[in-house]
């Protein structure tokens, strides 16, 4: 008998007749002998609809206050799930019993829209499931010290699931999405994008940080923290296929580097529309100026992605850095009337129509001239490019929104994506 954690987006609990397949497959596998762990998403559009409607009462700057209670209504899209879901795995003949986060409790600091899980007390859900009952918990959400409801951000529901299963030593957490796994670049933008059988932790990493919204960037780093065997399947195939095949079905994430692995230079392309540049001008080229910059904006809670410095003239250089397009405004805001004043710079400006296109694969580390490769694809194309960041196994690129599409084509093609796997 394994612990297998389920977790199901919110395209698989779009509608009552999906919540009952989603229950009539968790009923399956609780038959097959198995304890399970559900971590279900709010219904497809129900978060966004509920964030509408605190921006039609209160309009307001997003302050701690405002943000507290941005969390209390966002978190009742997923408590409705777990009581749905819950209803119809009782349907089911399944003993089956619903959790909110504070329930559990799932502890978080205090961040709110954007906590991070400090620890889980998995007592009472133990207690339940050696009793014979399926749990079912909310995702992207959990409670801080002081016993106020908090959310983890978007994508927070795999964060949820990784976390549960890797607190409970689960032998297994299966995404269940509305695709059949990772593919080596978003099939809408390139119909011969292919699905991955595997895919390594590392790659995985990267691509869910450059923009794939397979998994949540989180959930990915807690897989790899506490090596939770991953896999990413769809909730769209029947619900009573054979549990032995659809185990092995979609893309298992590893932590082993085989053979087949190696020769793949380039595994995937992702991209992310969701970028902002942002330039200070004329700053003093001094020491500590990034700090000067980028510490404001980390105080204000602002994740920062592609940073550039450019060479210094007369003492004066240029800044720039992206943001998620969210936050543009307000580091817009923030850079305008504190940093720039502060460090005697000349002006901010920004750009909001970017995007950022990056190739992935472990083979890059033992083969040279992939970036060479990819910059020839993109000039062949005429496409500019306006930043540029890489790591070990990962390069990437910010260029004009409106080239997104055909630059993925592009280097799709020029890594030989399209065709056969090795």
């Amino acid at each position: 008998m394994a612990l297998i954690v389920h977790k199901y987006g919110g395209t698989s609990m779009g509608s009552p007749e999906r919540i009952r397949n989603v229950a009539k497959r968790v009923a399956k596998w609780a038959r097959a002998g198995h304890q399970l762990v559900v971590v279900p998403s709010a219904m497809s559009g129900e978060t966004n609809r509920l964030l509408g409607l605190a921006r039609e009462v209160s309009p307001s700057v997003q302050t701690a206050a405002v943000t507290r209670e941005l969390d209390m209504i966002a978190c009742t899209g997923e408590q409705v799930s777990v009581g749905l879901l819950s209803l119809a795995l009782q349907a089911e003949g399944m003993d089956a019993v619903s959790y909110s986060g504070w329930q559990v409790p799932i502890r978080t600091d205090s961040a709110y829209t954007k906590a991070r899980i400090q620890s889980i007390d998995d007592a009472r859900v133990r207690a339940d499931l050696d009793a014979g009952r399926v749990v079912v918990i909310t995702g992207f959400q959990g409670v801080d010290e002081d016993m106020n409801i908090t959310t983890l951000g978007r994508g927070g529901s795999d964060t949820s699931a990784v976390a549960v299963a890797a607190a409970m030593k689960a032998d297994e957490c299966l995404i269940y999405t509305d695709v059949d796994g990772v593919y080596t670049t978003d099939p809408r933008v390139v119909p011969e994008a292919r699905r991955l059988a595997t895919v390594s932790f590392e790659e995985m990493l990267e691509m869910a940080s450059l923009g794939s919204k397979i998994l949540q960037i989180r959930s990915v780093e807690f897989a790899g923290k506490y090596r939770v065997p991953l896999r990413v399947l769809s909730s769209f195939t029947p619900w009573d296929i054979a549990i032995e095949e659809e185990a092995k079905s979609g893309t298992l994430i590893t932590f082993e580097e085989d053979e087949k692995m190696e020769q793949a230079v380039v595994s995937g392309i992702a991209f992310n529309r969701d970028e902002a540049k942002l330039t200070v001008l004329g700053v003093p080229d001094k020491p500590g100026i990034a700090y000067g910059i980028l510490g404001r904006v980390a105080e204000a809670n602002i994740d920062v992605d592609v940073i550039i410095q450019n060479v210094s003239h007369d003492g004066k250089t240029d800044f720039s850095f992206t943001v998620h397009r969210n936050d543009y405004q307000r580091a817009f805001e923030l850079l305008k009337s504190e940093v720039v004043p502060a460090l005697g710079a000349a002006a901010v400006v920004g750009d909001t129509k970017i995007c950022k296109v990056s190739i992935v694969g472990i083979g890059m580390r033992s083969h040279a001239g992939v970036a060479s490769t990819m910059f020839r694809a993109l000039s062949d194309e005429s496409i500019n490019i306006q930043m540029i960041t890489t790591s070990e196994i990962k390069t990437s690129v910010v260029i004009d929104e409106k080239y997104m599409e055909l630059a993925v084509r592009a280097l799709h093609k020029a890594f030989g994506l399209d065709g056969e796997p090795a």
